[in-house]
């Protein structure tokens, strides 16, 4: 088995005590920074708050807190008028700062839920009359289940904890549970209504995706996108907990095969297929992965460079890497490379064209290289429950992710087994069963079964009731003949002069550059 992965949980190992650290020391331009924001929030100026969300608090944050907390709370408030609901985006903003540059003690962490809990109980409960940007209310949703994700690792490692961490956990079992995020994320989807919102636009009675979810008539759009943005927060927390049919029904409402308020935000854009593809992966519902990770992996081929300043591109480049290995991993369990754009393919085969190679031999060796792949590109899974107390203290951090491998290698060598036939299927149209079982040294009532396992193993029943199949050969018994149908797809010209006209306008711009003497 390949090294377990180790779960990151802030990016820098200082912690909030740091020397000259003063939560109440407020500096000029943090003071001007929060009364320019609470503004434009009350104003409902969603570009200015764009602007000082993505660009101003990312500026401050490199240049005054790179190894400190933001002030708290309590001295930034009296310059917002004590606003309740602002305060409580601050606090989001100062705790999502601390995880990512800083190492966030028990207190915190917990600290840090109930603050959720009174920012998500406003939206559900109080009338929030705000616009904010999709950007901010995707990273709300995002950073939710990230600290979820954070604390039951953190919870999971049980042999460092002193016993003052313990006390905590005991006294504190509500913050981070399950149930109450996983309650949150639904409650949000449910009070929005945004899926009838979008079932009614698919009849033209109403506008969300055209205005990216903003409302123009003065109204907020905080609910209704926290709302569509959960449905995405749902599908990833059943992907941390394996339970890959429930996170893909929670999806549903959302047409992935379409433009939607989930692209207006590249984070939201590449975590929805990226968790989409991997549960299609997991319930063996290859081509669909396929299908939209190719469909991924172009789209940030092609605007990656327009991302490299923002503060999600480290995080892009990451899930690119990923994805590339979850697509080895599926075209070498379902050999269907004309699904693929070239330039992916090409991509694909630069970064893992050796190791697929090899993983196409189903021995030892192609177990270990599965092992790896999957071990570096899954999402990082998660035990929920809380642990026995009374019992002496172990770590299992690393147990759900020990199943989904296990499970995960099962399959590759079920689909191992199945091989051989393939490969005689590949070279002939028709051939009799007795012949067949000669060849793979069986006899008919054994062969009968593998072909049987071979038409399970590569079809697949998609949420839909559609049973689909995902092989590139398939075929029929006819009495005592086994008749193949290959499937063959035009070939695609299209894409490889655009990319040959592309590099001959490369060359001529080269040429006129030259000056001749």
């Amino acid at each position: 088995m390949a090294a377990p992965y180790e779960y990151e949980e802030g990016g820098y190992p200082q912690q909030t005590d740091a020397v000259g650290y003063d939560p109440n020391f407020v500096p000029d331009s943090v003071k001007s920074f929060v009364v320019h924001l609470y503004r434009h929030i009350r104003e409902k100026n969603v570009y200015e708050i764009h602007q000082m969300y993505e660009t101003s608090f990312q500026t401050l944050s490199e240049r005054m807190f790179k190894e400190t907390p933001w002030p708290s709370v309590d001295a930034v408030a009296p310059y917002v008028d004590n606003d309740h609901v602002f305060c409580l985006l601050y606090r989001e903003m100062w705790f999502r700062h601390l995880y990512a540059r800083l190492s966030p003690t028990l207190r915190q962490r917990i600290d840090s839920w109930d603050n959720y809990c009174s920012l998500f109980q406003v939206v559900l409960h109080g009338v929030v009359n705000m616009q904010l940007p999709n950007q901010w209310l995707w990273d709300m949703v995002d950073e939710f289940v990230y600290q979820f994700q954070a604390f039951c690792q953190y919870r999971a490692k049980m042999k460092s904890k002193t016993a003052e961490e313990i006390a905590l956990l005991r006294q504190f079992d509500q913050a981070w549970n399950v149930y109450g995020v996983l309650n949150f994320l639904q409650a949000l989807v449910e009070k929005s209504t945004i899926i009838q919102i979008l079932e009614r636009e698919k009849e033209g009675l109403e506008e969300f995706t055209a205005t990216d979810g903003y409302d123009y008539s003065g109204g907020s759009n905080v609910l209704k996108v926290l709302g569509y943005f959960s449905m995405i927060g749902l599908l990833r927390v059943h992907c941390l907990l394996g339970d890959y049919h429930t996170g893909l029904k929670c999806l549903r409402p959302i047409d992935i095969t379409q433009q939607g308020v989930y692209t207006s935000v590249i984070g939201s854009h590449i975590t929805t297929i990226y968790h989409y593809g991997f549960a299609n992966l997991m319930l063996r519902r290859y081509v669909e992965a396929i299908h939209e990770f190719n469909k991924i992996l172009l789209y940030i081929y092609k605007t990656k460079q327009y991302h490299q300043k923002s503060p999600q591109y480290e995080q892009i480049l990451k899930k690119n890497e990923q994805m590339y290995a979850l697509l080895a991993i599926a075209l070498s369990l379902c050999p269907q490379v004309k699904l693929v754009e070239e330039t992916v393919n090409s991509q694909l085969r630069e970064k893992y064209g050796e190791k697929m190679a090899r993983m196409l031999r189903y021995d030892e060796e192609a177990s270990a290289l599965y092992d790896e792949l999957f071990s570096y590109a899954c999402p990082k899974f998660i035990t929920p429950s809380a642990p026995s107390f009374e019992e002496p203290l172990v770590n299992y951090n690393q147990d759900a992710y020990r199943l989904q491998l296990k499970m995960f290698l099962y399959e590759v060598k079920q689909q191992q087994l199945l091989a051989g036939v393939r490969t005689y299927l590949k070279v002939y149209s028709t051939i009799s069963l007795g012949k067949l079982a000669n060849y793979m040294d069986l006899d008919e009532p054994n062969l009968r079964a593998v072909l049987m396992t071979y038409k399970h193993k590569t079809h697949a029943v998609y949420s839909d009731g559609k049973i689909i199949s995902n092989a590139d050969v398939d075929f029929y018994i006819d009495e005592d003949m086994v008749r193949v149908v290959e499937s063959k797809s035009a070939k695609k010209y299209g894409d490889y002069f655009l990319r040959q006209i592309v590099k001959l306008e490369g060359i001529m711009t080269d040429i006129d550059r030259i000056k001749l003497e």
